[in-house]
């Protein structure tokens, strides 16, 4: 099974990945019952799923807001450093900073964009001291999220 490929996968994939990227906790049994497979075959083709890196990992999705981390900030950075010394170092950097959830490096304007989740402006504040210090930025735009409309973890994974 090649990890790189949707169209590689059947139907009976499909409906398991969607199954256990809503909620990975079900049984095999769970699973294999609403497939329409025995839990051998199920279990199996979970097993070949997982060895392929389509599944990368389960795990349990936490809600910020009830932990205190109530604030989302997107940042984008902008740098006129382009090297592969500056960029290794930067990813280096980010490594160390539990707030950043995700960075995406990108083309146009801005060179990479971070999603940072902290408790309140001073949390974000004094993460962006630490960033500024940690790898030289030519330019760094936060914008703060009033509202998320729209959160998922779960990939559109077509039922065909």
């Amino acid at each position: 099974m090649s990890a790189g490929s949707l169209s590689a996968l059947d139907r009976i994939d499909r409906a398991i990945l969607r199954l256990l990227q809503h909620d990975c906790t079900l049984t095999v049994g769970e699973v294999a019952e609403r497939v329409g497979l025995s839990q051998t075959p199920c279990w199996r083709r979970i097993q070949r799923l997982e060895e392929a890196g389509i599944i990368a990992r389960r795990v349990a999705l936490l809600d910020g807001r009830k932990l205190g981390l109530g604030l989302t900030v997107f940042v984008a950075i902008r740098t006129d450093k382009h090297e592969q010394s500056w960029l290794d170092r930067f990813a280096a950097a980010a490594r160390d900073f539990e707030e950043i959830q995700e960075i995406h490096r990108l083309t146009g304007e801005i060179d990479y964009l971070m999603r940072v989740v902290v408790p309140d402006i001073a949390a974000y504040d004094a993460f962006y001291k630490r960033l500024i210090a940690a790898v030289p930025l030519s330019d760094v735009t936060s914008s703060f999220s009033m509202e998320a409309i729209k959160s998922t973890t779960e990939l559109p994974i077509p039922k065909g």
